[in-house]
């Protein structure tokens, strides 16, 4: 086997490349704004950080290797009536929705979907971006820039927001991670507690719905399903066709990070189901200049990307799994005055949810 491609060169590649050294693996990361294209051997597997990318050399030279995983699937994924139709075709569980065609009024949306409605672009939009709420109570109009270019969804009243990440590899084997607990702020992922008790009646419905969509689209390579809990209910919110920010946790408390995991898929290594260590925390810094101070704090391990700072920007993260809940919430509590003043309530959720 060749090299290993990631299309993208964020931090999700970097950390695709950490992890494909203990696997004597090469994995090299491109910028899809690069100017020159490296030479591709016909040996070498292409892979992505990312779902959807505009036409540049790059992407147009990587997507057409042979080597190219997931096309047909990527495509799905980068348009999201697309995938809205696949998982009604499958019958995978997911809010009710409606397409935002160009002729379609306010009117009808609140009539089909409820008083509130969320629109959401049909491509491209992550960490809250491309999205915007209608409210019937305010007599919200309907943007022509949305007509034709969005989806629309009802509003959901959840008891929590959970993920599941899971890899296959091109024999069909599937293997899980333990579904995990997510807090949003903004619409972007704050922090992930995984598992939690609650959590483990979940697994088995979130493994079959997962499954079959990997299944169906003869998927190779880790996907994150996001849903949304109603008792013990699963809708699906979201599917990423790649590692996930809430998969973050597994470089500490898993014995093979979901980055190891996809490498394996990807390249024909063993699967294996991953041994879960702890109770484990992920909270992601947004925002914020590194604080060496993180670093006394016990069990901490810091996760940084080397961006540059800007507002709510996702600049690296911090995971904690140690043996015992109570040094868990002690560790936390120790970081609550190291971190904004916004992180206290995601604080004191992490400790409750322990």
């Amino acid at each position: 086997m060749g090299d290993i491609w990631v299309l993208g060169a964020g931090q999700l590649g970097a950390m695709l490349q950490h992890a494909a050294m203990p696997l004597a693996l090469n994995v090299n990361t491109i910028d899809i704004y690069a100017t020159e294209v490296p030479k591709l051997n016909d040996d070498d597997i292409i892979t992505v950080e990312l779902e959807h990318w505009p036409d540049t050399i790059v992407t147009q030279t990587l997507s057409a290797h042979p080597n190219f995983l997931n096309r047909e699937t990527l495509k799905i994924f980068a348009d999201r009536s697309i995938q809205k139709k696949l998982l009604d075709s499958l019958e995978l569980p997911q809010a009710k929705w409606h397409m935002v065609d160009a002729d379609i009024s306010v009117e009808k949306l609140h009539q089909d979907l409820g008083t509130k409605v969320l629109l959401k672009r049909r491509s491209g939009g992550y960490d809250g971006k491309g999205q915007l709420w209608l409210d019937q109570t305010e007599n919200s109009d309907l943007p022509s820039d949305w007509q034709g270019q969005s989806i629309a969804e009802e509003k959901i009243n959840f008891d929590e927001e959970v993920s599941i990440i899971g890899a296959r590899n091109s024999a069909g084997e599937c293997v899980f991670y333990p579904v995990t607990t997510n807090l949003h702020y903004q619409g972007i992922l704050l922090a992930s507690i995984a598992p939690t008790a609650f959590s483990k009646a979940l697994q088995p419905q979130a493994e079959a719905m997962l499954t079959k969509l990997m299944d169906h689209l003869n998927y190779v390579g880790v996907m994150a399903m996001e849903c949304f809990q109603i008792g013990e209910k699963l809708f699906i919110n979201e599917i990423a066709p790649r590692v996930h920010n809430s998969g973050h946790w597994t470089q500490a408390g898993a014995n093979i990070s979901q980055f190891e995991m996809h490498l394996r898929a990807v390249a024909n290594l063993p699967l294996v189901i991953p041994a879960t260590k702890n109770n484990s925390v992920m909270i992601n810094l947004l925002g914020m200049d590194f604080n060496p101070a993180w670093l006394a704090v016990n069990g901490v391990e810091v996760y940084w990307y080397g961006k540059g700072v800007r507002p709510m920007r996702k600049l690296g993260h911090i995971n904690l799994s140690l043996p015992e809940t109570r040094k868990t919430r002690q560790s936390l509590e120790q970081l609550k005055p190291l971190l904004d003043d916004y992180y206290d309530e995601s604080i004191e959720w992490c400790k409750q949810h322990l």
